[in-house]
């Protein structure tokens, strides 16, 4: 498909045939061909109807994104390409709208993708279904049990690598909102044989693997377990390590699932306890002995292992040691008790291994039932998913083989009537005429099996339960004796005298008809298998074990409960479970999933045409396309019918306007459709014929085609014309603005002239009124300097006489006046920078100014100061009046005083007002806040140091808790006496307190900070602006500082520090407190 395609109906770009009720012409061959090729474009599901087939692609892909979820959330199920989702929802929303319980039944043979199918549809729901953190909850417990149950009931096959080797329907329980409340898993036929044996190129189950990989040394340890897998007769070797699976990662998934499910620590701890004891019990082996009485007797090769099993156990170990030599048999009073030779041993070591495993996983069933499980009363909806086993055909089967297919033989049975009964149902709702369908009855089949008189399973118990010598063999001879005349059943030793010739069966095997095949099983192992028995001893002896879940996995176990009576079979227990999974079945609506797998490779896009047609024919898939097709082979609503052909006639195009039934009567008399290839429903058209859709579909592509051409035409039209009118429009514009701009242009040519002409004009005006203020002026000055001549001539004539008697002085006074003028003139040119800093000054010139030089080079100095004192802020002058209040206070005195001039004072090192955690005790000041710090208060008792944040207002000075902003202490300005300080360089001080106070109950205040020298001089200032007077500031290594009722000396030592050069405090007793500083 086209990135950009997108497809709203089924019959839309299809690949194939998108629902094989439309295929044509229905045969095996082209069913698998519409198969291969769907499969080829990466299209794995396909439709039978309501059925969906599930191919396995063997890789990942990009169709079950979110995106997808919302996309077939709440269609209709043909309105898009098929998909699981696409049942997913249509069961979801019968049962949350309709309130119709539902079922999903997911089929195939292993390594088709039954268990994926089962994950894709529960994710689904999941998604669709309300929010919430309650149902959120419940839905990630669902979700979060599948990976417990995997890796206790899924093992790697030949066929699989994640195959499930349990039945599993889980119930989930909704509310009428269709909400998830819980739910409730039931299993089937764990295959517990493969914890003692597993064929070549399988594993055992995933939890052993994972558990020696994924565990901490510690756990293995505890579990007295080593990583080695070799070191374990249960686990097989050829296939220890899978490809791309990781072992370690899944253990710790199993963990989190667990966690999430609701086990508890203790719980998953017991759990993992008795895998290892199923681990360790295969490395039990046993060697022979010949009692006195020529009795074969079997006695344990290396106690160890058994040591180390009943220490995890809490089992005596003489106890188990016996129930692995002897067995007690009872009947009424009396108690026979036989020894066991090596085989014997070995088989009872091996029915205890796999019932410890079977037990186990039943009951953690069973706990993730009770996590799980709705804790309302209330009516629930239901909604059930059944992933179960396949139709299995092996070279060799067996009896598990054997009760599988018996499994599938009722789900086909039940497949079928549903199917039909749905049928009838819908032809009886739309008022269509229901005629017979011929389908194979496979009753006959299942009465073979589970006939409670003559049937394999009663003949089986029957021979089980027989006294005397029971073996494979006389229950063959019973087969053929009681089931020789029956159609489905053939044998070597068969009376019927067809089969005598067919020497293709084994003497020791049987094989069934079954709908799906034949199948040849071998007789050998059943009595065994559905025996199923456990020595009483070995019962007991579980029963006894000081691990409370192993005892309660073993109640039998318990002497005072001792059963006489033979427990069930194993076939008459799975047949009584089959009955009632089709009990409960029966009373839901049922949805399929058929899985196939396309290849043996486990490889991606390889389709093996002889496998699936292998599948084909026993999941009976033809069989069910011909039962869907047998009435009508489609049918559809009238409104989406008559919406996607109403292009087809010319009174329903382009809206019809009656009832969509009339519509559609009105487009098929149009069509001149003949009136015996549909029929009209309630609320459907019933199409017969396949080949009567694809025509609809054909004359509907190219009427489709017809009308793109005329939109393309109309389209084409409008956009012509709508590209003249803009051009028509954007030329007029373009007119109207040059001839805007030309006018401009022009004006602006004129103006400037104008502006020339009038230049020159002015220019010559004023150079004509210069020439005349020149002439003028200089007849001015001619006169003043007549003038000048004139008057000197007269006063020199009048005062010659005073001149000749005071030269002398006047040459003086004349000479001194030029050499001053001359060093003021040098002066001003030789003037430093206005730095205050700045220490240049020139060199005296002469002798006699001296004093002159000094003076002016304070004044100077004195100036600039003042123009650099003028650029300051308020803000600065503070800053600086501090920093010299800080100089007078603490210059010379104090070591730490040289490392803070560099420094400024910013008071607010805490952000009080911006900071969120501070808010309450930013409320609780309303006075200004002078200075915030954090500072360390020690502690009057052993000289700790607590974290204090520092507070000084106007008036007072507060102490309060870092972390939580509450306000310790609250101390006013007034009751400060003195601050005493070491000469040193550290930064202690201690705030004394007034005698009598309130605030000095506890005694004096001693601090350390990284500030002292800012909040010393704060203090100080603040204290005279608000008092008048002058706080005592003490410098000295040793004071005393006022404790309670007690006098301490606060004494400054030298000492090296094992933290660097952070001074510490010390109480050395109830007198002295040390600081050691480095």
């Amino acid at each position: 498909m086209a990135k950009m395609e997108v497809k709203t109906s089924l019959l839309d770009n299809m690949i194939g045939v998108g629902d094989m009720v439309l295929l044509e012409p229905l045969n095996e061959e082209t069913f698998i061909n519409n198969l291969k090729k769907r499969f080829d474009h990466s299209e794995i599901y396909t439709y039978i109807g309501s059925v969906v087939i599930s191919v396995n692609p063997y890789r990942s892909l990009p169709i079950y994104s979110p995106e997808k979820v919302e996309d077939y959330r709440n269609r209709n199920f043909y309105e898009l390409s098929p998909h699981i989702f696409a049942l997913s929802d249509e069961a979801y929303r019968s049962l949350r709208d309709q309130d119709k319980d539902q079922c999903i039944l997911i089929t195939g043979e292993s390594g088709a993708g039954k268990t994926e199918a089962s994950k894709l549809v529960m994710s689904y729901v999941a998604a669709v279904c309300g929010k919430g953190a309650e149902v959120n909850q419940v839905k990630e417990q669902l979700l979060q049990s599948n990976p417990v149950l995997e890796a206790f009931g899924n093992a790697k096959t030949v066929r699989n690598d994640n195959s499930s080797r349990f039945g599993k329907y889980m119930d989930i329980e909704f509310d009428f909102k269709g909400d998830p409340l819980g739910g409730v898993i039931s299993n089937y036929l764990l295959e517990k044989s493969r914890v003692v044996k597993q064929p070549r190129g399988e594993r055992n189950f995933h939890v052993f693997y994972q558990l020696l990989s994924g565990a901490s040394e510690e756990l293995l340890h505890r579990l007295k377990l080593e990583r080695d897998f070799s070191r374990y007769n249960y686990l097989s070797l050829d296939s220890a390590k899978v490809n791309g699976v990781d072992d370690a990662a899944n253990f710790r998934t199993v963990r989190n699932a667990m966690q999430i499910v609701g086990f508890m620590d203790h719980e998953a701890e017991s759990v993992l306890e008795v895998v290892a004891a199923v681990l360790k019990l295969g490395n039990i082996e046993f060697k022979p002995e010949s009692r006195v009485n020529g009795l074969d007797e079997s006695k344990i090769k290396d106690k160890n292992e058994l040591k180390e099993i009943c220490e995890l156990t809490g089992i005596d170990q003489s106890v188990l040691e016996r129930a692995f030599s002897f067995r007690t048999v009872e009947a009424k009073q009396e108690k026979v008790s036989t020894t066991l030779n090596v085989a014997q041993a070995y088989y009872a070591r091996d029915a205890l291994a796999k019932n410890l495993y079977s037990r186990l996983f039943s009951w953690l069933v069973n706990r993730i039932n009770e996590s799980i499980k709705a804790q309302t009363k209330v009516r629930k909806k239901v909604m059930g998913v059944l992933d179960i086993y396949g139709f299995e055909i092996f070279e060799d089967n067996s009896f598990e083989q054997f009760i599988i297919n018996y499994c599938n033989e009722k789900l086909q049975q039940i497949f079928i009537e549903l199917t039909l009964k749905e049928e009838q149902e819908e032809y009886i709702r739309e008022d269509i005429e229901w005629t017979h369908i011929d389908y194979f009855n496979n009753a006959i089949i299942c009465d073979l099996i589970e006939n409670n008189t003559n049937g394999i399973l009663a003949m089986l118990d029957e021979e089980c339960l027989r006294p005397g010598t029971v073996t494979d063999e006389t229950f063959l001879e019973k087969l053929n004796q009681v089931c020789a005349t029956h159609q489905h059943f053939e044998s070597r030793m068969s009376k019927c005298a067809r089969f005598l010739n067919d020497t293709s069966l084994p003497h020791s095997c049987f094989r069934i008809q079954h709908y799906a095949g034949k199948v040849l099983y071998q007789v050998e192992g059943f009595v065994d298998k559905n025996n199923d028995l456990l020595y009483r001893d070995l019962s007991q002896a579980m029963w006894k074990a000081g691990h409370a879940l192993i005892k309660s996995l073993f109640p039998e176990g318990n002497p005072a409960k001792i059963n006489l009576k033979r427990p069930p079979t194993a076939g008459s227990q799975f047949k009584a479970s089959v009955a009632t999974l089709m009990k409960n079945l029966q009373t839901k609506n049922p949805n399929y999933i058929r899985c196939i797998k396309p290849n043996d490779k486990k490889a991606a896009h390889i389709f093996n045409e002889g496998l699936v047609c292998h599948q084909i024919r026993y999941l009976g898939l033809l069989e069910n396309v011909r039962v869907r097709r047998a009435g009508y082979a489609f049918r559809q609503a009238y409104e989406p019918c008559l919406e996607r052909y109403k292009m087809l006639c010319k009174q329903t195009w382009p809206h019809w306007k009656g009832p969509a039934r009339s519509g559609v009567e009105v487009l098929f008399n149009e069509l001149e459709i003949p009136m015996e290839e549909y029929s009209f429903g309630r609320s459907k058209i019933f199409i017969r014929n396949p080949r009567t859709l694809f025509t609809l579909e054909d004359l509907r592509k190219q009427r489709l085609e017809d009308l793109a051409t005329l939109i393309q035409k109309i389209y084409r039209g409008w956009k012509c014309r709508t590209h003249f009118l803009l051009m028509k429009k954007s030329q007029i514009v373009i007119a109207a603005w040059y001839r805007r701009y030309s006018q401009e242009k022009r004006y602006q040519q004129i103006k400037a002239s104008a502006l020339v002409i009038q230049s020159y004009i002015r220019g010559w005006k004023a150079r004509k009124i210069l020439r005349e203020l020149k002439h003028q002026k200089r007849c001015e000055e001619a006169a003043t300097t007549i003038a000048a001549y004139w008057h000197g001539t007269q006063v020199r004539r009048e005062y010659r006489k005073f001149f000749r008697a005071n030269a002398g002085k006047k040459i003086y006074e004349f000479t001194l006046q030029r050499i001053v003028q001359k060093y003021f003139l040098e002066m001003k040119n030789k003037m430093p920078s206005l730095s205050p800093i700045d220490k240049n000054w020139p060199s005296r010139p002469y002798l006699f100014l001296d004093s002159t030089h000094k003076e002016l080079k304070r004044i100077f100095h004195l100036w600039r100061c003042k123009k650099y004192r003028d650029q300051f802020t308020d803000q600065q002058k503070l800053i600086y009046e501090e920093k010299l209040e800080a100089s007078e206070l603490f210059k010379d005195k104090k070591a730490l005083y040289p490392s803070s001039v560099g420094q400024p004072f910013q008071g607010a090192y805490l952000e009080i007002n911006k900071d969120p955690k501070y808010k309450k005790l930013k409320d609780a000041i309303e006075e200004k806040i002078i200075i915030a710090e954090v500072v360390n208060k020690i502690n009057r008792a052993n000289g700790k140091s607590t974290s204090r944040i520092f507070l000084l207002t106007n008036n007072n000075l507060l102490l309060a808790d870092q972390k939580s902003g509450q306000i310790k202490s609250e101390v006013p300005l007034v009751d400060v006496t003195k601050v005493s300080m070491s000469s040193q360089n550290d930064g202690f001080f201690a705030v004394h307190l007034k005698e009598g106070s309130e605030a000095a109950s506890k005694g004096d205040f001693l601090f350390s900070s990284d500030h002292l020298i800012e909040m010393a001089t704060k203090l100080y200032r603040t204290t005279l602006s608000q008092t008048k007077q002058k706080l005592n500031i003490e410098i000295s290594d040793e004071f005393l500082v006022q404790f309670r009722q007690d006098k301490v000396c606060v004494k400054f030592i030298q000492g090296h520090q094992k933290n660097g050069s952070v001074p510490t405090c010390k109480r050395r007793n109830n007198r002295l407190l040390e600081v050691a500083v480095p």
